[in-house]
């Protein structure tokens, strides 16, 4: 027998590894001899740059950058042969400012920027990016004039340090200093949410707030992001405001489409694809897969989902896993061959995320699932 273990990690827990040890513990027991094999896997949030790198036996690289406020930071990103692994949280993300300090007005992505032409330099040419947990409302153009883009006002004056509030002095755009190898790479973007660029459900609306954007401040930048895609679309002939995703990470969805024509996937797609999971699952008997807490947003995309779509089209068996399980219609249609509580009472949360307890739990799990008098062979 063949069993796939691709499950996300337990978010304050366990990482994606050490959930899949646990697992593979718990089959051992009741199949000594069963080939197993286990993928480190992500939806584009935090760990995909980890799960990619090892997957494909890459390494993390270190370097200096500019945080959302323009101040040195180190940011790492992994490397697997020309291929750069980059989570724009790294250097653009919400939990590198105190709570004061947030403020989407100010806040820039240049330091993603700074990422991405450093590994450029390195050689790579395709880039996987992931870009979740983004503390900045400014487009990208942050990052993108990191990366030899320039962008005027309307006195002809060159606008420095890019941030959110610069969308609206944009009159235009110069990209005749970018360099060949910018213009020569490919951009895969995880994108999971489906917000416009702009507009009462775009990106500054839905949110600016969480960033530290007053009402006020929310209805500025709309109007600055609505103000920058006429301008995009009279430069490069691309209507980005209905675009689902361009409004990811504060329009920074959009300014990858624009800018660099990158093509936006569902995070745990870009994952999938990258680790050639479709080969990994081949001639398999059933594959486990699960996160911290299965719920209604399972179904969204999650990595569940992913993990699950993939094995539908090869017709293999799916359980699911999680730290919490929360049933709704949504989950229970979605096809799993089951869906296991790591859990079978109530535990203080202190005491079930605790590394030792929920991986004996995982444990636990496994053997019970593999008990059970179902014929997972195809």
């Amino acid at each position: 027998m063949k069993i796939v273990i691709a499950s996300d990690s337990f978010k304050g827990s366990l990482t994606s590894i050490e959930v899949a040890a646990a697992a593979e513990r718990g089959i051992r027991t009741l199949y000594p001899d069963c080939e197993i094999i286990s993928v480190n896997v992500a939806d584009g949030g935090e760990g995909t740059m980890e799960a990619i790198v090892e997957a494909l036996g890459g390494e993390i690289i270190t370097t200096t950058v500019s945080d959302p406020l323009f101040r040195p930071i180190t940011a790492h990103y992994g490397i697997a042969g020309n291929t750069a692994i980059i989570e724009m949280a790294a250097a653009s993300g919400l939990p590198l400012l105190r709570p004061e300090e947030r403020n989407p007005w100010f806040t820039s992505t240049y330091g993603t920027g700074e990422m991405i032409m450093d590994a450029i330099q390195r050689g790579c040419r395709h880039f996987l990016i992931g870009i979740g947990g983004s503390a900045t409302n400014d487009a990208g153009i942050g990052m993108l004039q990191a990366m030899g883009f320039r962008f005027y006002d309307a006195i002809n004056q060159e606008i420095i340090r890019c941030c959110g509030n610069s969308m609206q002095d944009i009159v235009r755009i110069d990209d005749s200093h970018v360099c060949e190898e910018v213009r020569q790479s490919q951009f895969i973007v995880a994108c999971d949410v489906d917000t416009p660029f702009c507009g009462p459900e775009g990106a500054a609306t839905v949110f600016a707030p969480q960033k530290g954007a007053n009402p006020e401040m929310v209805a500025r930048l709309d109007a600055g992001m609505a103000s920058l895609a006429k301008v995009i679309e009279s430069k490069y002939y691309i209507n980005i405001i209905p675009i689902a995703g361009a409004g990811a990470a504060g329009g920074m969805g959009g300014g990858f489409r624009a800018f660099l024509n990158a093509n936006l996937q569902r995070g745990i797609e870009m994952v999938l694809d990258a680790i050639d999971f479709n080969n990994t699952i081949r001639n398999a008997d059933l594959i486990i897969t699960g996160e911290g807490k299965i719920d209604f947003q399972t179904a969204k995309g999650k990595t569940a989902a992913g993990v699950l779509s993939r094995a539908k089209q090869k017709g293999i068996p799916v359980v699911a896993i999680g730290g919490c399980v929360e049933l709704c219609e949504s989950v229970e249609q979605m096809g799993f061959a089951g869906i296991y509580p790591i859990l079978e009472e109530q535990v203080p949360l202190e005491i079930a995320m605790q590394p030792k307890f929920a991986a004996a739990n995982i444990e636990k799990t496994v053997k019970k699932i593999l008990s059970l008098p179902l014929n997972f062979k195809r």
